[in-house]
């Protein structure tokens, strides 16, 4: 049987590790380290209880960080604010939803967030603790997807920084790991060229131009002849544009100035 200590909370528990005793959210729960449970060991565990249900009423206590190996660590994010990272994308998605009911955000931006988390990081972090998660965990989810553009790389990780900077503001003393995920530097070259624009795409062909590829507008061309000076009967021929519904050019006409 363990040695109990003379401060209530910590206690030995078999030879090789010391219990801890304390509530959480109306809670209570029973984590052990691996630690033999030695007077001086039995006293530093007593100051660590203190500095727990310190942080626990300031609201700064971090579960997994104390407790890692805690065998149910996963059955208690339903029921405290440690939450997996599931819990913080569905979270995050419903505050979208809200904005997108008061036209802060458009469907079609909500749509492109919904369908990044789903597709790419919730397979690899959904069920982890959300604030286990590292950043080398989350560089090397985004760098296995060597099919991507530097734009589509560039958005997959902006909706995940979003949704992280949601779910770290109830950790304002913790360090967020997207932070730290630098995106893809655009060129000029990777920016795609907009096609100039033509008249022919802004003035629709009614239906007698169908199938000739020439609008009602079509130009063409009548030649009349203009006197040279000084020689009456030598002309040039000048050019003038008017309108020919049935969109051909007639026939040059020579005449002369009267």
């Amino acid at each position: 049987m363990g040695r109990r200590s003379m401060t209530g909370g910590v206690v030995g528990k078999g030879g090789q590790r010391i219990q801890y005793e304390f509530r959480l959210n109306g809670v209570r729960y029973r984590p052990s380290i691996k630690a033999i449970p030695t007077e001086a060991n039995l006293r530093r565990a007593c100051e660590h209880l203190k500095g727990i249900q310190q942080r626990i009423r300031l609201g700064t206590f971090s579960f997994i960080e104390d407790f890692p190996d805690f065998r149910d660590l996963n059955k208690m994010f339903h029921s405290s604010p440690y939450r997996t990272c599931n819990q913080v994308f569905d979270e995050y998605l419903a505050h979208c939803e809200s904005r997108r009911a008061k036209n802060d955000l458009s469907f079609a931006t909500l749509t492109g967030y919904r369908k990044a988390l789903d597709s790419v990081w919730r397979p690899e972090l959904g069920t982890l603790p959300f604030l286990k998660v590292r950043y080398s965990m989350l560089s090397k989810i985004a760098s296995a997807h060597t099919s991507w553009g530097k734009k589509t790389y560039n958005n997959k990780l902006s909706v995940l920084r979003r949704a992280f900077e949601f779910g770290y503001r109830d950790y304002p003393t913790h360090p967020n790991p997207a932070w730290s995920l630098k995106g893809a530097r655009m060129k000029r070259r990777d920016v795609p060229r907009i096609d100039p624009f033509r008249i022919q795409d802004a003035e629709p062909s009614s239906p007698r131009s169908m199938g000739t590829g020439v609008s009602d507008r079509a130009i063409s061309m009548s030649v009349v002849s203009l006197p040279v000076s000084g020689h009456p009967k030598r002309s040039h021929y000048a050019c003038e544009t008017s309108m020919n519904s049935r969109g051909r050019s007639p026939s040059p006409r020579r005449g002369s100035m009267g």
